[in-house]
């Protein structure tokens, strides 16, 4: 690839990686009046072809197990339904909605049944409108499944579905470059610290630039351990395979499939005019290479379709039309997001360890490390309890609702 090189060699705020939680960082850092630094983005492959964000299903959902991830979630539905309102009525701006089909999930034992129990009370709480059903309820509402083994089931399709991420994606990109955010094709290879440790001085790219910073963002998805490790600090990420088929059914539901996560661990949702798409992994699930996108084929003849078929009998006849890989970058210490400074490195900033729900979260967690940039704290919604320094204390945050 063709390395570009900065324009400047100083910058208030150098945000390392430009996928999407790179990108929604420097677009609020763009539209915040109070910030009137410099931003410059490093990212390895301006076409995206190869990161987690391009490999993402664009899922969205409010059936979380804390408070914390039910609001996060339900700004992000917000900003995606009045996208062109927030981008300041731009009329290029599309309209985007989310299609509800809702998600569904199973418990099929009384520990799990109680576990859904408890988090539709904390999405109550907030405001969603997650709702429990008898195997008898969603035999009604769904007659296709097969509910045999299940005890309880919960659903919400109110702001729960898929949307258009790519395009939300693609305005992050356009609007803040317009307002001067700039994004270079490269890849930052060092990093050197002040004498007592205590800052990221500056960043050295691989075409050689030696560029002073401010403040330095962590976006790297996957890689983001790689990237703290130049700053000779750690994080606990790592990425982890994830695989996505498409399908055709020989005979398609006759109503709209929820984004079913079933008790095998594999998930199912509508794509539409009788077409579906299905998730899941290996029982074993290891660190991966950065690079390594290749698909595991007997996963889908072994586990993925004999999973699909026994939930819904009508996915016994079925064609699958594409597949791809993808990684999660998996917060290996507790699933959740890992945000803010570093508690000794002061300007290295953390917006890492997204574990599969770094699309939807997307916009929560660029606004708020755009106020941490400018502010030093949060003033909207306030992630506090997912900064860096609950990993050294050792006080993780337990979220059950993770896929």
């Amino acid at each position: 690839m063709a390395l570009q090189t900065p324009t400047h060699d100083t910058y208030d705020v150098v945000i390392v990686g430009g996928a999407i939680m790179g990108a929604s960082a420097a677009w609020f850092l763009s539209d915040n009046a109070d910030f009137d630094g410099r931003v410059l983005v490093v990212e390895r492959d301006l076409t995206y072809e190869a990161c987690s964000t391009s490999h993402t299903n664009s899922c969205m959902r409010q059936q979380f197990s804390t408070e914390l991830n039910v609001r996060i979630s339900q700004f992000a539905a917000d900003f995606v339904k009045n996208i062109r309102t927030y981008m300041g009525g731009d009329d290029r701006v599309p309209n985007l909605s989310i299609h509800n089909f809702g998600y569904m999930y199973f418990a099929d034992n009384a520990g799990f049944a109680e576990t859904l129990r408890e988090s539709v009370e904390v999405q109550n709480a907030a405001g969603a409108a997650t709702r429990l059903l008898s195997p008898e309820q969603i035999k009604e509402a769904y007659p296709f499944y097969n509910v045999d083994d299940i005890v309880v089931g919960a659903i919400n399709t109110v702001d729960e579905g898929y949307f258009d991420g790519a395009a939300l994606f693609d305005w992050w990109h356009r609007q803040s470059r317009e307002r001067g955010v700039e994004y270079i094709q490269n890849e930052v290879v060092a990093m050197t610290r002040n004498a007592s440790g205590s800052r990221v001085e500056s960043i050295t790219l691989a075409s050689g630039e030696v560029v002073s910073c401010g403040q330095v963002v962590n976006a790297s998805g996957p890689r983001a351990d790689r990237t703290a490790k130049m700053a000779g600090i750690t994080v606990p990420v790592e990425p982890r395979k994830r695989f996505t088929w498409m399908f055709t059914a020989a005979h398609p539901l006759d109503r709209d499939l929820p984004l079913t996560i079933d008790p095998s661990g594999v998930h199912v949702r509508e794509v539409g005019g009788g077409t579906y798409q299905a998730g899941g992994h290996g029982d074993v699930d290891p660190a991966v290479g950065f690079d390594d996108y290749d698909m595991d084929h007997s996963l889908w003849e072994n586990h993925i379709w004999p999973a699909l078929a026994t939930r819904i009998p009508q996915f016994e006849a079925i064609k699958v039309t594409s597949e791809w890989g993808g990684h999660y970058a998996m917060n290996t210490f507790d699933h959740n997001a890992i945000l803010g400074s570093h508690t000794e490195v002061e300007n290295f900033v953390f917006l890492n360890g997204f574990s599969g729900h770094g699309l939807q979260q997307s916009p929560a967690m660029g606004r708020g490390t755009a106020e941490w940039l400018t502010y030093g704290a949060y003033r909207t919604l306030d992630l506090t309890p997912f900064n860096y320094a609950r990993i050294p204390a050792g006080t993780p945050i337990i979220e059950k609702a993770v896929i």
